[in-house]
């Protein structure tokens, strides 16, 4: 028998794995035994979130969504938002081209996947290698579900992993008939309506139960962006996406060519909108406030408001009545806490629901010269004072008024009444466009300011309700006034969420500037240019006109109420005719005729109660009064005429024959001043030139010079 030898023996024997074999055979194993231990894992998961599951009848019964209830200042209920339920429609109730039209565009392989769709996930996975994005995957219809009913909408990995896990268990608890009557019942359609009775409703004014196809179609469509293709907001952009669904109908073969033809889409008969009135723009601005004003929680509340519904009626029939063809308008009024009693953010809701009340940037124009008169009387002016109406050019910047003429010297009082821009910009060159600027930071403008010359008549872009805001706070007589919208948020149940509290503590300015402020702002309406805005009661206001007519604006207060009107275009182009003085002031008094109708006739304190240092020297303080007369000697020592020095002094030069008067003249002698050249006693704050007495209502209401300045 031969034997092998030692050499044979260990050449039979097999050669360990080296280099890249050895490493693919690792990882081979390595990877078997994640993918076992992820597989049970999963499992495990899978059965725990099995048992931790609800009923079906559980399922049916939650409602998604919050319940808001929306109440105006005297308790009617406003409106009601949140999920919006129809009739629950079994699964054999639900017609059967909804049911096929919702499978086929969001999920086509329903039937046969176990919850979670691998080859969509793998086509996803495939074509973000291939176009080098990040993985789109499409949730399938049970993981929609499990999203809407268990989890939120947050784009990250670990919720869709938790998506699928849930979307795994509810394929295994629950039967694909019970799965997809759940979703048709529960997915949200744009416009609160949750379920497709719900929407059915909501778009087309019927029951689910009798659907058509095409409208099968549109409501299929709206899932994967409600409000992109609501209806409501775009019937054209709903019902090109319905076209979409037809389409994939077609090519997965629910429906044959020609019953895609034979839908008629341009046929459908949308429902009415209903509840979308002015009141909208309102609660569009005062709700999302919620989010900073409670803690987030899923169950329903009672959100009441600052909205006096008389008036909100009121301002939308004023806008609605004066805006010029063409052109849009915005009211907002304030009551004196800040509490927005009135918000009509333009001439029709269901048309256009932009809210220039609260997101349009207009310029002001001569509205804007409140912050320079402010800053006028801060910095030591009074209503009193003369300024001059005359050509003047600033750095190059030659402004003009609209009429084009120029009435002189004049009272800072008349200067704004007719909305002279000569004089507001020889203020503005007198106390600083920086000051200016900060005097409307703190009154409230919120956008950014200019400082060149020319922003003294409103060249900076301005919010109608941050304009409404700042003549609030010279109503109040200087302090900051905030608006606001919600005054308390309650449970159901009565229980106290929210409450408000005004913060009337910060000062904006002394008292004698706001008097001053407001005896300006009462004469523009009683013989300026906002003679339009009177209403049988004190008003105090301001017209504001840019060139060519592209923003008309009026706002005033009167009675503890602060209203602003602004009119124009969304394109800002011209509008015909609309001055402040015209249209806007119009609107306003109607609205203001309603609004303070049921509140006392309030006067203004208008008196000027200047600080010590605004007030003038008095010369009677300096030399006495006429009788009270000092006699000196040649030296300057003071003598008595009638007596004369108690004893003679023989040392003392010979007395005066005519002792001198201490007066002016001897100031004069003794500075060897030319009494011509005497300087005049003025106050330490530069002032305007000259001061003469204020023209009398009458000399004011017939000076042609000064009618019509905008």
């Amino acid at each position: 028998m031969a034997v092998k030898d030692k050499g044979d023996r260990a050449a039979s024997k097999p050669r360990p794995a080296s280099g890249p074999r050895l490493w693919f055979w690792r990882f081979v194993k390595i990877g078997s035994a994640v993918a076992v231990i992820g597989l049970i894992g999963l499992v495990v998961a899978v059965v725990t979130v099995m048992g931790s599951l609800p009923s079906f009848q559980d399922l049916k019964s939650s409602p998604n969504g919050q319940m808001i209830l929306v109440k105006a200042a005297d308790g009617t209920e406003i409106m009601q938002l949140g999920p919006s339920f129809g009739e629950w429609l079994d699964i054999d109730d639900i017609p059967q081209v909804m049911k096929d039209a919702m499978v086929s565009v969001e999920d086509r392989r329903y039937a046969y996947h176990p919850g979670v769709d691998p080859i969509g996930i793998g086509r996803a996975i495939y074509n973000s290698v291939a176009g080098g994005g990040r993985v789109r995957a499409t949730s399938t219809i049970t993981q929609q579900l499990a999203r809407n009913v268990f989890l939120s909408n947050s784009r990250s990995y670990t919720r869709k992993i938790r998506e699928g896990v849930l979307a795994l268990a509810l394929e295994r608890k629950f039967s694909k008939g019970q799965i997809l009557e759940l979703y048709l019942n529960k997915v949200y359609f744009g416009g609160g309506a949750y379920g497709v009775d719900s929407a059915a409703r909501k778009f087309f004014n019927h029951d689910a139960k009798t659907l058509t196809l095409a409208e099968a179609a549109i409501i299929a469509g709206l899932v994967k962006a409600p409000s992109r293709y609501s209806p409501t907001a775009d019937s054209e952009a709903a019902l090109g996406r319905a076209g979409v669904v037809l389409q994939v109908m077609q090519d997965v073969g629910t429906i044959t060519p020609a019953q895609a033809a034979e839908a008629d889409l341009e046929g459908v008969e949308f429902a009415p909108e209903k509840g979308q009135n002015s009141v909208r723009y309102f609660t569009d601005w005062a709700l999302p406030q919620l989010d900073t004003l409670i803690e987030d929680n899923g169950e329903p509340i009672v959100v009441w408001t600052t909205l006096d519904l008389d008036m909100q009626r009121a301002g939308t029939a004023a806008i609605q009545a004066h805006v010029p063809r063409g052109a849009q308008g915005a009211l907002v009024s304030l009551d004196r806490d800040g509490a927005v009693r009135a918000m009509v953010g333009g001439t029709d809701y269901v048309t256009s629901n932009y809210n220039r009340a609260t997101s349009a940037l207009r310029q002001p124009g001569s509205a804007w010269k409140l912050f320079v008169y402010l800053s006028a009387l801060e910095a030591g002016y009074t209503p009193e004072d003369i300024v001059t109406d005359a050509p003047i050019t600033i750095g190059g910047w030659s402004p003009r008024n609209s009429g084009g003429s120029y009435a002189g010297d004049i009272t800072l009082r008349t200067a704004f009444a007719y909305s002279k821009n000569t004089v507001a910009a020889r203020i503005g060159e007198d106390v600083g466009t920086s000051s200016i600027a900060n005097m409307a930071r703190r009154f409230g403008i919120t956008t950014p300011i200019t400082t060149l010359p020319s922003m003294v008549l409103g060249s900076s872009e301005v919010r109608v309700i941050d304009m409404v805001r700042a003549f609030a706070g010279v109503s109040s007589g200087g302090v900051a006034i905030s608006p606001y919208g919600i005054t308390k948020v309650t449970t159901s149940d009565g229980e106290v969420l929210y409450s408000h509290e005004s913060d009337m503590s910060q000062v904006l300015v002394p008292p004698h500037v706001t008097a001053g402020m407001t005896d300006l702002l009462q004469t523009a309406v009683n013989v300026g240019t906002g003679r339009a805005a009177q209403i049988g009661r004190p008003v105090a206001g301001k017209t504001g006109t840019t060139n060519s007519n592209k923003d008309g604006w009026f706002l005033g207060f009167s009675s503890g109420i602060t209203t602003g009107v602004w009119m124009g275009r969304d394109d800002a182009r011209p509008v015909g005719g609309l001055q402040g003085g015209t249209a806007p002031a119009r609107a306003f008094a109607s609205f203001m005729k309603v609004a303070v109708a049921k509140r006392k006739v309030e006067p203004f304190d208008t008196e000027l109660k200047l600080p010590e240092w605004q007030l003038e020297p008095d010369d009677e303080a300096y030399f006495g009064s006429p009788d009270d007369v000092i006699f000196i000697d040649e030296n300057g020592n003071p003598i008595d005429p009638g007596r004369g020095p108690a004893e003679p002094d023989p040392f003392a030069p010979p007395p005066v024959q005519q002792p001198e008067r201490l007066d002016d003249n001897f100031i004069d002698r003794a500075l060897g001043r030319d009494p011509v050249n005497r300087p005049q006693v003025r106050q330490a704050e530069p002032r305007p030139p000259v001061r003469r007495p204020p023209p009398t209502p009458q000399e004011e209401r017939v000076a042609p010079a000064l009618r019509d300045e905008e």
